[in-house]
């Protein structure tokens, strides 16, 4: 893990604790838990383990009771009376009017006396009542007063008991409606609910109850959606048309649900004002009989969980790649999405899981977003080194590569332009700049196509290494094909300047394979990429040594080893070296369209072996005792550095070819192979035939 990467998570984790103290996710949580809500109802209503429904019925006074009675609201209270007796005769548990009788009846006293009396009769009716707050100026401060608006004295004598009703003052800031208040207190007193007086009556007649919460507010565990419970209209009782066995035994709550009257609300399952305020009643006296109030997960909880998650996500992806960083916060996200649910589904609790849901993308981000300026930076500082692809394994995996100091197996490679320096003198030095410029800068794309990192320039002189600072298992190889690559580049530049300036420039490259100490080495105030030890100082030697010998590309015995097989290569002898007690052996490499041999044309058929053990028939066409030409492969067959075995008859040549060579090129049908070993009656055949027959 890196250090930056956890500071950035936690830096998020801080935010999300801010941010989630002041609030500012709440109405998120809260539509968090809508959701839960609806996914439960839905899973339970899948699986139909949805649990029996508490006895309780509502009494609605409904569009159609309006309909059929044809009274205006507000209903004569005689009417309400004839209700209480029709219910009071079927034994329900206890009646609860969510409706407030606090004024005189427009039809006089004696319709008020017939309402208290049948509540009297019925000797389990509870009644409404409301609090209102009032702010009033005392002494020049502003003061907020309780008030409690009750039932008449004539009406409410008999009752059971007269409560609060009041529900829209727990409206939350969204519109919707989750809490309910089941203890108020009054003037130093406590006051219980509508709810929780039914609840007690109930309970008192019989019916199981689970104890009650502590704490005076609840979350309320709404069981659906409208019509959750059962709806009779009062039309029918007033009218005598219901059931007894409707009543007997439950809980009557009587309200209006008409949306004319505008007591409905918006609740987690019922977004547009489509719940009457009875209803949510219900769901009050079922979360409380049942004992199952939403338990909200503690605050210091929630936030505790939001921090874990910023700086697990930033933790991934200093530990991971981006895009497995990306999957674990996404499985992070499922799962914290799936453990919330459960907790909802099991054991009613409320997981406020959106901080720490938002904590994971942003930690992921802010790591990301430090990873990436991170490897800009390192990009900057490195490209002068490194090529593109070496570059971004070295950012993708820093890990495998050798950028602290080490010792390892290299191959250093120098590279000089011969008569630079007869240029220096001639022409202007701003033109020696960008004519070096040019040069410098079409030999870097060589060293960095094959994998190479350039180690310094030193005026024209190029110094690059191969299996640093990632591992290169073809290391040797690479190298060599960098030197004659440089030799091919240094021809076209030297043409254009031949042209311009009448000089001619060849370059030499010395090449060596050995163990150095590589990597990042200096002063503290400026460090470099470099190698170090008597490899580095052979490598260059051996450039010194191109001009002596004639020979533009120039290796030592180590790196010959390693390569004998897939260059043309020729012993050039031994030279002395300082700290050498023998002379070092030295070899030349050409290119591969330079031929040691005269040739000649042959006409037979041979038979190919590929490296995968596939034998292809084709056509010989010109031979040469160290090269041949081939015609007629089928497509796809071979490819530019393959080693492949030949046989064939010999044809004309009146003796059997057996061989080893590597593929030089491959073009269309054709190909060019160079021998690497041969047997020595085909050689002597060959070399007789290419002297009979070669063009003259």
């Amino acid at each position: 893990m890196t250090f930056r990467a956890l500071i950035g998570g936690v830096v998020v984790a801080a935010l999300v604790v801010a941010t989630a103290l002041m609030g500012a996710l709440d109405s998120f949580e809260l539509g968090m838990l809508d959701r839960l809500f609806e996914l439960r109802g839905a899973l339970l209503q899948r699986l139909g383990t949805q649990s029996q429904a508490m006895p309780i019925v509502i009494v609605s006074i409904d569009e159609d009771s309006f309909d059929e009675l044809n009274i205006p609201w507000p209903f004569p209270r005689a009417m309400h009376a004839r209700l209480i007796d029709t219910l009071a005769a079927a034994h329900p548990l206890a009646i609860g009017f969510d409706v407030l009788f606090a004024e005189p009846s427009q039809l006089g006293p004696a319709d008020d006396q017939a309402l208290g009396d049948a509540v009297a009769r019925a000797r389990n009716v509870v009644l409404g009542s409301a609090i209102t707050r009032v702010h009033e100026q005392v002494a020049g401060m502003l003061v907020t007063k309780d008030n409690s608006t009750m039932p008449l004295p004539v009406v409410r004598e008999g009752a059971a008991a007269a409560a609060p009703v009041n529900v829209s003052e727990f409206v939350d800031d969204d519109g919707r409606l989750r809490h309910a208040a089941i203890r108020y207190t009054m003037a130093g007193q406590r006051v219980l609910s509508w709810d929780l007086e039914l609840y007690n009556l109930a309970k008192r007649a019989g019916l199981p109850a689970a104890p009650l919460p502590r704490a005076n507010e609840i979350v309320i565990n709404f069981r659906g959606g409208p019509r959750t419970f059962p709806w009779i209209p009062y039309h029918r009782v007033v009218n005598g048309g219901v059931d007894p066995e409707e009543i007997r035994g439950k809980i009557v709550l009587v309200g209006a649900t008409s949306v004319v009257l505008q007591d409905v609300f918006s609740t987690p399952f019922a977004r547009n004002r489509t719940m009457p305020g009875v209803e949510v009643h219900a769901n009050v006296l079922e979360t409380l009989l049942r004992g199952i109030p939403i338990t909200p997960v503690p605050p210091w909880a929630s936030v505790a969980v939001a921090a874990a998650c910023a700086v697990l996500s930033a933790w991934l992806v200093a530990r991971f790649r981006a895009l497995r960083a990306l999957v674990g916060v996404a499985v992070l996200w499922l799962a914290l999405g799936a453990w919330t649910f459960t907790f909802f589904v099991a054991w009613d609790v409320w997981v406020r899981a959106v901080g720490a849901m938002i904590a994971l993308g942003l930690g992921y981000g802010a790591a990301v977003t430090e990873n990436f300026i991170r490897e800009q930076r390192q990009r900057r500082q490195l490209s002068q080194f490194f090529s593109p692809s070496v570059l971004n394994e070295i950012v993708r995996h820093p890990a495998d590569a050798t950028l602290g100091s080490s010792r390892r197996t290299l191959t250093v490679m120098f590279s000089d332009l011969r008569g630079f320096t007869s240029l220096s003198e001639q022409v202007q030095p701003e033109q020696v700049a960008e004519m070096l410029r040019e040069y410098l800068t079409a030999m870097t794309e060589i060293v960095f196509r094959h994998r190479g990192t350039v180690d310094k320039y030193m005026g024209d002189c190029v110094m690059a290494l191969y299996n640093a600072p990632l591992e290169d298992p073809d290391h040797a190889v690479n190298a060599i094909r960098t030197g004659l690559e440089f030799q091919e580049r240094t021809r076209e530049v030297s043409a254009r300047w031949q042209e311009r300036l009448g000089i001619q420039l060849k370059n030499g490259v010395g090449i060596n394979t050995g163990e150095a100490v590589v990597g990042t080495m200096g002063a503290a105030q400026r460090l470099e990429y470099t190698a170090i030890g008597d490899t580095v100082n052979l490598a260059s030697r051996l450039e010194g040594l191109t001009k002596d010998y004639g020979a533009s590309i120039i290796i030592s015995e180590s790196t010959y080893h390693i390569v004998k097989e897939q260059f043309l290569t020729r012993h050039l002898g031994a030279v002395p070296v300082k700290g050498k007690a023998q002379p070092v052996p030295i070899y030349g490499v050409y290119a591969e369209t330079a031929r040691k041999h005269a040739r000649a044309p042959l006409a037979t058929e041979v038979s190919v072996t590929a490296p995968d053990g596939a034998v292809h028939a084709a056509r010989l066409y010109d031979v040469a005792v160290d090269g041949f030409a081939l015609k007629a492969l089928p497509e796809g067959a071979l490819a530019a550095g393959d080693v492949v075995q030949i046989r064939s008859d010999g044809g004309p040549l009146g003796t059997p070819i057996t061989a080893t060579a590597r593929v030089a090129w491959r073009r269309d049908d054709g190909a060019g192979l160079a021998v690497t070993s041969i047997d020595d009656d085909a050689r002597a055949a060959i070399a007789v035939w290419v002297d009979r027959e070669r063009p003259a």
